[in-house]
């Protein structure tokens, strides 16, 4: 790895630290960076953070006119067209993008689905790997020139603690043998997710590309959870009775603010300069853990309470998975690095 997969500790944040937190004293006058996702929950709030602190701010989105009346409060946010689950459309506004000569800074994806029905893109790729981990590897390589002529760029993929649900299954990525479970699925794109931060990490490295991949906590009230009912999300201890969101940060649970800040810390905190390749958490570095079988069984998954984050689990800090996962997703999108 570019850098040891082991907590710094002397990080002044923490698990309850919000974004307004990590990036309080952090210039960005100047820079440019593009958050998928960045009309919505966590994403929603790394654009205004980021915003806040002076960066131009570019959003694509697959619906313009929602995003724009959801960033309404937000002054000066360039929002574009994109859908991740389309190749042609990543590379419209990839070339987009290009054509205007701005060098790209900070690149967040945040944006994605979780947990649905089984569905396919036109390649015949289950919906959350092609969306989660597919269309975001395509954006990246796309972007690579806009990344290059930043002279320093970070690239922050959101992952989850799900990535412990599966590795990415690469004898059937797409559940054409296998039975499909919504939480396989999502957990096989978080762990791609990781993988891909830790490969292109390491192919950006000597370029002044670092990339880093983050576990945002557990959250309500975001798109994500629009597929669980709300008895299986009492069930899982992250509402309670009267429908409210628990929140308990240090197990795990958190509100927006909260959520969003590790991916914002990833981008910005100076702390990491020279890093990369790593997945955090709690605005830090999380170190790597077994997984536990017992509390994250998907087929279990509705009937047992959400644990609190455990690490970074060995499939996912596979350097062999992570060279493999580059060279199938560059077989499937098309896209290759020069």
């Amino acid at each position: 790895m570019s850098t040891l997969q082991a907590p710094i500790t002397d990080t002044p944040f923490d698990a309850s630290s919000t974004a307004e937190d990590v990036i309080e004293g952090v210039d960005l006058t100047g820079k440019v960076a593009i958050v998928t996702g960045g009309h919505s929950g966590i994403g929603l709030e790394t654009t205004r953070v980021l915003r806040q602190a002076g960066a131009q701010v570019v959003v694509p989105v697959r619906h313009p006119e929602k995003a724009a009346r959801a960033l309404a409060g937000i002054d000066g946010v360039e929002i574009a067209k994109l859908d991740l689950i389309d190749p042609a459309s990543v590379d419209a506004f990839a070339g987009g993008f290009l054509a205007s000569g701005r060098p790209l800074h900070i690149l967040v994806g945040s944006a994605g689905i979780m947990a649905v029905p089984l569905a396919r893109d036109a390649r015949g790729q289950e919906s959350q790997f092609a969306t989660n981990h597919l269309g975001h590897h395509q954006l990246a390589v796309r972007l690579w020139p806009a990344l290059l002529r930043a002279t320093g760029a970070r690239v922050v993929s959101v992952s989850a603690a799900a990535h412990r649900l599966s590795p990415v299954v690469f004898d059937d990525p797409a559940f054409e043998r296998r039975e499909y479970h919504p939480m396989l699925g999502y957990g096989q794109s978080k762990t791609a997710n990781i993988l891909f931060a830790r490969e292109l990490d390491r192919r950006g490295a000597d370029h002044g590309v670092r990339a880093f991949s983050v576990h945002p906590g557990a959250i309500i009230g975001t798109n994500l959870s629009r597929y669980a009912t709300p008895e299986t999300l009492r069930s899982m201890g992250l509402v309670d009775e009267e429908g409210n969101p628990v929140i308990d940060p240090f197990a795990g649970k958190k509100n927006v603010r909260q959520g969003a800040s590790t991916s914002v810390w990833c981008a910005v905190s100076p702390r990491l300069d020279g890093m990369g390749g790593v997945y955090c958490l709690d605005n830090d570095i999380a170190a790597v853990a077994e997984p536990d079988p017992g509390t994250l069984d998907p087929f279990r998954h509705h009937s047992s309470e959400v644990p609190p984050p455990a690490g970074l689990a060995p499939h996912a800090a596979d350097p062999e998975a992570a060279v493999r996962l580059w060279d199938l997703s560059t077989e499937l999108t098309g896209a290759r690095l020069p």
